[in-house]
């Protein structure tokens, strides 16, 4: 949003309010991002994550959740190849991770993040009591604001839309 629109529906508050509102998301962009990061780069480094025998291991723990998932059949589609689906979870979590961070389709990224959070907790932590307890939902709630404005400063969406409006009104 520019100038006009902006002041016109969120009255200035005070130059601290103005910049607190406009960067309100940035902390959870950052936390989420490296969270996210961090979590596929642990899973393709773990001795266990990827040794089929060891305790802790995908497919003990899809073996130990398949009884509690609200939808079992997601964890039966992901026993068809857990190596692979393993990966992909992996890779998928580092390229939301970093899209989140750097702000390069932000929206789209904070969608996979969303359904990623979402099939984990319809597998992992459905049977967590109270629901609460349970980080997978909080994660998805976390995703659902930045889905909804994606990253309007600090991002490359940004710098790209920025370049657009500056090319439009060299035009006009």
């Amino acid at each position: 949003m520019s100038g006009t629109r902006d002041t016109e529906r969120y009255p200035s508050q005070g130059p601290w309010r103005d910049t607190a509102r406009r960067y309100a998301l940035l902390p959870l962009r950052i936390f989420l991002g490296v969270t996210f990061v961090y979590a596929g780069f642990d899973k393709l480094m773990s001795d266990t994550f990827f040794n089929d025998s060891a305790p802790g291991s995908l497919v003990a723990t899809l073996n130990a959740v398949r009884g509690s998932a609200a939808i079992p059949g997601m964890i039966d589609l992901a026993m068809e190849n857990p190596h692979a689906f393993g990966y992909a979870i992996a890779v998928g979590e580092i390229a939301v991770g970093v899209g989140t961070l750097v702000g390069l389709l932000s929206r789209i990224a904070a969608l996979g993040g969303a359904l990623i959070s979402l099939s984990l907790w319809l597998t992992m932590s459905w049977s967590t009591q109270p629901y609460y307890y349970g980080n997978d939902l909080a994660y998805l709630m976390a995703w659902l604001p930045l889905v909804l404005a994606g990253a309007p400063l600090l991002s490359v969406d940004a710098m790209i839309a920025g370049r657009r409006g500056r090319g439009r009104r060299g035009l006009a």
